[in-house]
């Protein structure tokens, strides 16, 4: 069974540090965070088929 939890907060500390990284004007960083955030979330759902 899927880890929803797990998957929630992968994707909510992404969007968090995300959120920084564009108050700092780093928005290729916070980008390529939430794509990395985006695949390990995919991954969890997938394992957990």
């Amino acid at each position: 069974m899927a880890d929803y939890q797990e998957m929630y907060l992968t994707l909510f500390r992404a969007a968090t540090k995300a959120i920084d990284l564009l108050d700092r004007g780093k928005g290729m960083e916070a980008r390529a965070l939430l794509i990395r955030a985006q695949q390990e979330t995919e991954e969890l759902y997938i394992e957990g088929e």
